[in-house]
């Protein structure tokens, strides 16, 4: 079966992967690395793309767990999920060295 061919490793990989698979979240994922935390709009306002389409590709990283929002009515306060973040940084190790 299909399934049992993938380990859980290769399978949470290809999803942080996947969210990491557009030039504007690595854009954003760096942004996040550099400091604590980024208001949604600092973001729109720093890239040239539109607030719906920032906010589908923030929804990607957030639905991968690499990054986690806080609302803080009327923004939303996103910053790194330094945990999912670590987590991503094995993974690929262990993935690069195999």
């Amino acid at each position: 079966m299909i399934k049992d061919t993938f380990t859980e490793d290769q399978h949470r990989l290809a999803r942080i992967a996947k969210a990491m698979g557009h030039p504007i979240r690595i854009y954003i994922l760096g942004l996040l690395s550099r400091q604590s935390c980024c208001y949604s709009g600092d973001l729109s306002e720093e890239l040239p793309i539109a607030k719906s389409t920032l906010s589908q590709h923030l929804k990607e990283l957030k639905d991968a767990g690499l990054i986690q929002g806080e609302i803080e009515a009327p923004k939303i306060k996103y910053c790194l999920n330094r945990e999912k973040w670590s987590e991503a940084k094995i993974l690929f190790e262990k993935f690069w060295n195999e």
